[in-house]
């Protein structure tokens, strides 16, 4: 952290004032990744900000560009990590746009389980260090116990927890387990309880009330111009949601609300995230009870140029043995074509703009990160703000490392 004094030239005959420079970022432990905010500040009082971004840029785009489609899931993982699933379903839904592939609805249902879930993971992670940056540990400590079952909930569907690579594309990789599903009734039956306790320490909380309300706000228009989606956009009034807008994955079966805010300040972020825990936990519920009528054997589409065919068969059939080595090799060329898909992120529009040239690889590929678009409005949320209010804004806006540079 760099502290440097600077005289600003005033006009003649006024008092000289002295202001600080402020390196918070890129390695401070209230930052929630690394990257770095310049801040000018008048004592505790921010005059101006600049954001960098770049500390932790991996060229995932060019990347891509070099990978065959279905070992592509594990970059995406590497965007917002706090709710991996949604990224992987994402690049799924994308290459199955591109190839038309129609999957089964208990694939769809299984997948809104699982998205639902990493959303909660998300809203979670970010309203209890929301609680913890205006120095209230108790919540986080509650709701971190039930981040872990979703993260048990991963690990017994697809081997894995926080870069989760879960599912493939036209489906999943093997059927949900009985331990699986009971995890599943485990936290719809146990997080609604500790969700309330959570909302009664935090929601009505004079401290924290005062540390959020009137803090980072910003208007719907303003909102808009800059490219804001998900909660963030939400808090300030637009009722702009992917699920609902263009829906996928079936979502139109599902009877939700999309939550809204009024103000769009830290208070308001902070009371969307929660509300849209209720509604993923509802929306889960009405999964598990449309899979009830589908057969329980179904867990992909048929498509076998994305998967691996069971080892008995490689050894005993030759068609069996053909798609093993295409898979394993990255021989399975795509039709050409150009394609933009887009998922509801736990903080935003997640989009995928892929061109295929008829190859093994994308000719082109962007990733639609809404951290990144969103993070240019913090220099202006913070202008006028104190240094803590800078720390809660950061949080309030759920800012991912990850996803600032691909």
């Amino acid at each position: 952290m760099l502290d440097q004094k600077q005289h600003v030239n005033l006009p003649q005959g006024s008092i000289e004032k002295t202001t600080t420079t402020l390196n918070l970022g890129p390695t401070h432990p209230a930052t929630h990744g690394v990257f770095q905010n310049i801040l000018e500040i008048d004592g505790e009082r921010i005059v101006s900000a600049e954001s960098t971004v770049g500390y932790i840029h991996r060229a995932f785009e060019k990347i891509a560009e070099r990978r065959p489609y279905y070992q592509i899931t594990p970059l995406t993982d590497r965007l917002n990590y706090c709710s991996s699933p949604i990224n992987n379903m994402g690049w799924h839904l994308t290459v199955e746009k591109l190839l038309g592939i129609e999957v089964p609805k208990r694939v769809d249902y299984l997948r809104v389980i699982i998205m639902e879930l990493a959303r909660i993971a998300d809203h979670l992670i970010c309203n209890a260090v929301m609680g913890v940056d205006t120095g209230a540990l108790t919540g986080f400590v509650y709701l971190m116990t039930y981040r872990e079952l979703i993260y048990e909930i991963y690990e017994e569907i697809c081997g894995s927890r926080l870069t989760t690579n879960i599912g493939r594309v036209g489906g999943f990789e093997r059927n949900f387990t009985p331990v699986a599903w009971e995890k599943i009734h485990r936290f719809l039956e146990e997080y609604p309880k500790a969700l309330k306790e959570f909302e009664t320490l935090l929601t009505r909380n004079r401290i924290f009330i005062e540390r959020t309300q009137g803090v980072g706000g910003i208007d719907a228009k303003r909102a808009m111009s800059y490219g804001f989606t998900g909660p963030n956009l939400r808090a300030a009034g637009v009722d702009y949601d992917v699920r609902v807008a263009t829906p996928y994955c079936s979502y139109q079966d599902f009877d939700f609300t999309v939550p809204v805010g009024t103000t769009g300040d830290c208070y308001d972020r902070y009371l969307v995230r929660n509300a849209e825990m209720w509604e993923s936990i509802s929306i889960i519920r009405q999964a598990v009870e449309k899979l009830k009528d589908l057969p329980d054997d179904v867990y992909h589409a048929k498509v076998p140029e994305f998967y691996l065919p069971p080892k008995q068969d490689v050894y005993t059939k030759m068609e069996a043995l053909i798609y093993h080595f295409k898979i394993v090799m990255g021989e399975t060329d795509i039709v050409p074509g150009e394609v933009y898909s887009s998922v509801e992120g736990a903080n935003g529009e997640l989009g995928f703009y892929l061109i295929s040239d008829g190859g093994r690889s994308p000719y082109r590929l962007h990733f639609r990160r809404p951290c990144f678009i969103y993070y240019q409005a913090y220099a202006e949320l913070v202008q006028g703000a104190m240094i803590s209010d800078a720390i809660i804004c950061m949080s309030s806006l759920n800012l991912i490392a990850g996803e600032l540079d691909a």
